[in-house]
Formats: C-alpha cells, sequence, structure tokens
C-alpha cells in the first residue's frame, strides 16, 4: 500500500501526517508512507488544497486533517 500525505509543511499537514502514520501502526499494514510538498505532485492528484492525503494513487481526503477512523477505513 502507498500513502502520500500531500502538503508544503503547515501545522494541519503534519498533523495529517501524524494520523496516517498513527493509524498504519495501529492497523499493523505494510504501508509506505511518504510526504509530498512539491506543488506540482498535487496537481498530478487533482489537489489544489492542502493537506490531502492519497492511498494508492486515489484522493481520500482534500482540505482538512483526516480522523484516525477515517485513515483506518480506508487502509483495511
Amino acid at each position: 500500500m502507498d500513502i502520500k500525505v500531500l502538503g508544503p509543511g503547515c501545522a494541519k499537514c503534519e498533523e495529517a501526517e501524524r494520523v496516517v502514520l498513527e493509524a498504519v501502526a495501529e492497523a499493523g499494514k505494510e504501508a509506505t508512507v511518504e510526504k509530498v510538498k512539491d506543488f506540482n505532485e498535487f496537481a498530478k492528484y487533482g489537489v489544489f488544497t492542502t493537506p490531502a492525503v492519497v492511498v494508492d494513487g486515489q484522493a481520500k481526503c482534500v482540505g482538512k486533517v483526516p480522523s484516525k477512523k477515517e485513515v483506518l477505513e480506508w487502509i483495511s
């Protein structure tokens, strides 16, 4: 599983990354979590508002920090 957290490095983007990492650890899933800060990469996923979370190439959350419950649903 490939998870990307898109954001320039703001507090909300850092929080989104923390939530994703916690959810992956809690679920015990094999996943690569990558922080992406390049605006050109954001556009490839149709994302223009951050933070955003992309799971296996599909944008799951845009413009807000997801809850741990949401992330667990996406990765299970």
